[in-house]
């Protein structure tokens, strides 16, 4: 029999509060996927639910890499699930004044953030990013002037969730996808659901994105689509738990990679030994472990270390 919205806010509420007390364990992730898969209407109320919890005693607005985990709220079971369900309660009755207004982000060199947003959906901002977030009655609006940024969205078939960067647009009614301003474009790759991405000025050359799928969108309307592929858009992504996940990619592009996350940075000094492939999963804040690899790994040696830079080159 098929619950009612009221009894599905509930159950979302409990899932929270048990993520809260015993953490995101793959146990509770397979229960709590299996919940969602049976009814549509339960992944919007958990997003819900995580941003009711999250907005309870000022909780939610930071979730960084590196950052000790938020102290438990020493309440009672009860009172945590009645403070859960109140706020949902508010949310899903009509209070406008979650939906509408905005928020603006920006993250330092190696920050990485994990934000509610007040219609549900949550935003993973990832280094040196900068993004503005409006909502309305009838749209819902994301601003990446810079960086990266991945959105699992609260699905509103009459608000659509449209993310700008520069000339690039994409738009989703209820998803999951991220979008990193680069020079010249942008890169989008979706991990659920479909999104459809065009160029502003050319409305008429519009292409949709499945889950697996991503492309870079020039500036120009150029939108380069590339072959499904959900390990390596996992991979791509590795930076929201902060990782770096190398699979062959050449030392150069490694570097580049954690130039992003570290002001410490790397630098190689010949070209050759930049093509060299690396593999292997590394911390996004940990540049020295990384070179230490690449020294086990490859025929480059750490030729200079300072409190700036470390510098590889080939061996002698």
């Amino acid at each position: 029999m098929s619950l009612s919205a009221r009894e599905i806010e509930a159950e979302a509420a409990r899932f929270v509060v048990r993520i809260e007390q015993e953490g995101r364990t793959p146990a509770l992730e397979a229960e709590i996927e299996a919940w969602i898969g049976t009814d549509t209407r339960r992944r919007g109320a958990l997003l819900q639910a995580e941003a009711a919890w999250l907005m309870l005693g000022d909780a939610g607005d930071v979730r960084a890499v590196g950052v000790p985990p938020l102290a438990r709220r020493q309440l009672p079971r009860r009172a945590l699930l009645a403070g859960v369900a109140g706020a949902l309660a508010a949310s899903f009755a009509g209070a406008m004044f979650l939906f509408l207004g905005g928020d603006d982000y920006e993250t330092a060199v190696g920050e990485i953030r994990r934000v509610p947003l007040a219609d549900g959906s949550i935003a993973s901002i990832n280094s040196d990013t900068r993004l503005a977030i409006s909502f309305e009655k009838t749209a819902r609006t994301a601003d990446l002037t810079r960086g990266e940024t991945w959105f699992q969205v609260a699905k509103d078939s009459r608000r659509p969730f449209t993310v700008e960067a520069g000339r690039v647009r994409v738009r989703a009614v209820g998803t999951a996808f991220s979008v990193r301003r680069r020079e010249g474009g942008a890169d989008v790759m979706v991990t659920e659901g479909v999104v459809e991405t065009w160029v502003e000025g050319a409305e008429g050359h519009r292409v949709r994105l499945a889950a697996g799928e991503r492309a870079f969108v020039s500036d120009d309307a150029a939108i380069r689509k590339e072959p499904p592929s959900a390990g390596e858009i996992d991979r791509a992504l590795a930076w929201r738990s902060g990782r770096i996940d190398l699979s062959g990619e050449s030392l150069d592009v490694a570097v580049a990679e954690f130039n992003r996350y570290n002001a410490r940075k790397l630098v190689v000094t010949h070209r050759a030994l930049g093509r060299e492939p690396l593999y292997g999963m590394f911390r996004t804040d940990d540049p020295e472990a990384f070179a230490a690899s690449v020294e086990a790994s490859t025929d480059a040696l750490v030729v200079e270390r300072t409190p700036d830079r470390i510098v590889i080159g080939p061996r002698p």
